[in-house]
């Protein structure tokens, strides 16, 4: 820690380090909810698992990778966080399309995972 004499306010510096078993998850979604006390978020893959007893019916595999809990100021953080990296994201590539995204919903259950509510 510093000190700036010009203000009398201390400085703090952050410095990130990684844990020995940091790991990396790729995800293509995500599932979860809230409780008075935390936020759940769940990340996720889709593998095809094969076809059922018809053939114009498929199984979809969804692998949960990992679960992130969040108290309640967190996750309001987190998601200032992500709005402003969406918008600056959006400022040099040009709007996210979800057009590829509601191809897949219409192929998929059509459940969504934002309605949901409590843990999974």
């Amino acid at each position: 820690m510093t000190e700036d004499n010009n203000e009398g306010k201390k400085k703090v510096t952050v410095e990130f380090k990684k844990a020995e078993d940091f790991k990396q998850a790729y995800a293509i979604g995500a599932v979860g909810g809230h409780s008075p006390y935390d936020f759940r978020i769940g990340f996720y893959n889709d593998s095809q698992k094969g076809f059922g007893q018809q053939s114009d019916s498929r199984v979809i595999e969804r692998t949960l990778e990992t679960e992130v809990i969040l108290s309640p100021m967190a996750a309001y953080e987190l998601s200032k966080w992500l709005n402003q990296h969406i918008q600056e994201y959006e400022n040099l590539f040009g709007p996210i399309s979800r057009q590829q995204a509601q191809k897949t919903e219409k192929n998929e259950n059509k459940s969504d995972s934002s309605e949901l509510q409590g843990y999974m």
